[in-house]
């Protein structure tokens, strides 16, 4: 398996770092020094693609990324994202998604100032806004390249055809959305729409928001504010359903000699060159762990096994609930 991984015109390493969880979406966040600590870890150890995006913690994702890795820039990709962001209303702040020109400039502004920065290497449309054609959002971010803001463009959360669409317009460097052994929707036609147009495709949960490492037991005791509380797989009927699937991929990972994520990891690399899994986490343990997946090689009687044990419709509840799933674009079994 080489040992860095293309992403337009960057080099990166196989794994990147996902950085939401240091602020962001499964309660209460670490603090600040055992933050820096881990994402020194991950420089330290290799990492060289780091993605965060304005909506993370409103702003505190970048806010902490820049001033952690700036005095670092030179060493790593750094990727951040646009057009879903926190927005004051007298009543709080609230997450909008909003494509237009004028506010995907004002947020690159934003986010450049955060991440302590004069250009941000991959820059995401993190959600197509439906009320504005995806080309004049796309558009725009072409525009940002050619002012020397970003250095390339990515969608996250879209499906072929747009990523097509968007594509003829301005060249797309990478797309993001879910992919791992429970989420398999890329394979319908994402995957292969990448491989064709030369994009990247950059797999986010990877390890299915804590699922696949076999540790999160009961739902229960999730956060109050955890994301997972709003997704059907997490509902603790369907988490119970679930569980039962870890069964054959432990015999699997038992053959190999790894961990259950270091398996899920190794599964998305094999699959195609094309693949950059970014898992987040705020354990220094789990990072290492994490990027032990790059020594596990998978036989191809493995892979045909896993994909046995997990196919697309295995598990049990929908990715998103109704409302988040209207906000995307991605093709659905």
């Amino acid at each position: 398996m080489s040992s860095t991984r293309t992403l337009g015109p960057f080099q990166v390493s196989p794994i990147g770092l996902g950085c939401m969880n240091l602020s962001h979406a499964y309660g209460q966040p670490p603090a600040f020094e055992q933050a820096e600590r881990l994402l020194l870890q991950a420089l330290d150890e290799g990492v060289t693609l780091f993605d965060t995006a304005a909506l993370y913690g409103f702003g505190a994702n970048e806010t902490l990324v820049g001033q952690v890795l700036a005095k670092h820039r030179q060493k790593f990709v750094l990727a951040s994202k646009c057009g879903m962001q926190g927005v004051q209303f007298s009543d709080g702040i609230r997450r909008v998604i909003d494509g237009r020109p004028a506010t995907l400039r004002a947020t690159c502004e934003d986010s450049l100032r955060r991440l302590q920065t004069d250009v941000i290497d991959l820059y995401y449309l993190h959600r197509w806004d439906k009320q504005v054609p995806i080309e004049e959002s796309v558009g725009a971010l072409g525009d940002l390249v050619h002012a020397g803001k970003i250095r390339s463009v990515g969608l996250s959360e879209v499906s072929a055809a747009t990523l097509r669409r968007a594509n003829a317009e301005f060249q797309i460097t990478a797309l993001q959305t879910e992919y791992s052994l429970w989420t398999r929707n890329p394979e319908i036609a994402v995957l292969d729409a990448c491989r064709d147009l030369g994009v990247a495709f950059v797999a986010f949960s990877p390890l299915a928001r804590g699922f696949l490492p076999g540790t999160l037991g009961s739902v229960d005791g999730l956060d109050a504010k955890d994301i997972r509380r709003a997704m059907p797989r997490f509902t603790p009927g369907n988490h119970a359903t679930n569980l039962a699937l870890l069964n054959g991929l432990r015999e699997v990972a038992a053959e190999a000699g790894c961990s259950l994520a270091q398996l899920s990891l190794a599964w998305l690399l094999h699959r195609a060159p094309h693949i950059i899994p970014i898992p987040g986490t705020t354990s220094a343990e789990h990072l290492s762990e994490n990027l032990g997946a790059l020594a596990v090689n998978l036989s191809a009687a493995q892979m045909a096994k896993l994909d046995a044990l997990m196919p697309s419709n295995a598990a049990a509840g929908a990715r998103y609930n109704s409302i988040n799933q209207t906000e995307v674009d991605t093709e659905d079994f």
